[in-house]
């Protein structure tokens, strides 16, 4: 069948779903599969941390092989890398082995998904464009959230249930095996569409240019640099208060093997996810530039932590979960949608690869750091910090504001430029 802009959203969206699905399998219990494993706070979340690390240093080379060698290629590399990574994991916790272990393991994790990230959002705007779609981006990747969201939902809960009925390592033998079949799905589906892989120049050469093009597009084009700079913060902050729930919320709750509570808060995010996509459009629209919601997110979000930090009962930290979850997620079509209206298609992977790596390099600082200030004054307390430490984002997301670029004010469709 010819490609069209609703069956490229079609498959866009079976895409978000089933990799969501796969991976946020063991979102709820991954925590506690590492203190099971014998692991302390620190070193759980410095194992988080090694798996951001290697993020950092892989988003740049596979951006590039997308852009160079294809974002179909770049997606299928990336199931097989993860799926196998996956169970190296599992081997990991039946074996108990040593934290430099778990440190590699973790960081051929972040490998896996640096194939993703980039590659599946330049592919969808590109073939959006091919096939003459004239909507706004915030429409689809609101819709596409609301899919993922639901997704993690059934993941996450699942994956809790799987661990209370059968082990901590189940929901990740699950999750190799549901990655299996994305590259299978992949493979018979995805093909790329308004972007052709230009392999004329030999590898090094193509390779040096589209990183210098990418720098200028990049940290050379101000409102993204400021967004760039912006996303340490918010990123580093938004994944240790994720994973921390877990250990938090059993603290409240008061028992510290119901793993499905443990799941119900990886839920909460997932619900907040779909709600916040379906509020994308009417955020977008209650505001003149994409930037007012992106500040007003990133500010309430944090004050939503820091009121987190404050509370000792169980129910208000599940409502003050609720309250950043919508916040966050709100925001971030809107995010996307502005970056993505500020990039070139050539670049397009790369640039996003670099934002994803900016925001990764804050989870390989903020992680391990509020995760020994979990050791030493609890959970509630490292909240705080980490509010703290988001709120610091503002000041850069206002630069952004004040560049006044149209893509701000924008809500066309994305450009081939």
């Amino acid at each position: 069948m010819a490609p069209t802009p609703r069956r490229i959203q079609r498959l866009y969206l079976v895409l978000v779903a089933g990799n969501t699905l796969a991976t946020s399998v063991i979102w709820g219990v991954n925590t506690l599969f590492l203190l099971d494993a014998g692991l302390t706070n620190f070193e759980a979340f410095a194992a988080n941390a090694f798996f951001t690390a290697g993020m950092v240093l892989f988003e740049i080379p596979t951006g590039v092989v997308a852009d160079v060698r294809g974002r179909r290629a770049s997606y299928l590399l990336g199931t097989v890398v993860l799926s196998a990574s996956t169970l190296l994991y599992y081997a990991l916790w039946v074996s108990h082995g040593p934290f430099w272990q778990w440190a590699v393991v973790s960081v051929l994790l972040g490998l896996g998904f640096t194939f993703f990230s980039g590659a599946v959002e330049a592919w969808l705007v590109d073939a959006l464009v091919a096939t003459g779609y004239t909507g706004a981006l915030e429409a689809v990747f609101g819709r596409a959230q609301t899919v993922g969201g639901a997704a993690m939902l059934v993941g996450a809960v699942g994956g809790g249930v799987l661990a209370q009925a059968t082990s901590l390592g189940f929901p990740f033998l699950v999750r190799a095996g549901a990655l299996v079949v994305m590259t299978v799905v992949a493979g018979l589906f995805m093909r790329d569409l308004g972007f052709t892989p230009d392999r004329s120049a030999p590898a090094r050469e193509a390779v040096r240019d589209l990183l210098r093009a990418s720098v200028r597009h990049g940290l050379g084009n101000r409102p993204v640099r400021w967004l760039m700079l912006a996303a340490p913060f918010v990123s580093g902050v938004g994944i240790y208060a994720f994973y921390a729930l877990q250990p938090f919320l059993l603290e409240l709750y008061g028992r510290e093997d119901a793993y499905v509570v443990a799941g119900l808060a990886a839920a909460i995010v997932a619900g907040s996810q779909i709600v916040g996509g379906l509020l994308a459009t009417r955020l977008r629209s209650a505001v003149r530039r994409r930037t007012t919601a992106i500040i007003l997110s990133t500010a309430g979000s944090a004050v939503a932590l820091g009121a987190l930090a404050l509370t000792g009962s169980f129910v208000v930290a599940l409502v003050l979960l609720v309250v950043w979850g919508l916040l966050e997620a709100a925001s971030e079509p809107v995010r996307r949608a502005y970056l993505n209206d500020l990039i070139p298609s050539r670049q397009r992977a790369t640039v996003l690869s670099f934002d994803s790596l900016m925001g990764n390099t804050g989870g390989v600082v903020v992680q391990p750091a509020l995760g020994r200030a979990a050791d030493l004054v609890g959970y509630g307390t490292s909240y705080a910090f980490g509010a703290l430490v988001q709120l610091v984002a503002v000041p850069f997301l206002v630069r952004s504001r004040q560049e006044r670029h149209p893509a701000d004010l924008g809500s066309q469709a994305p450009s081939a430029s």
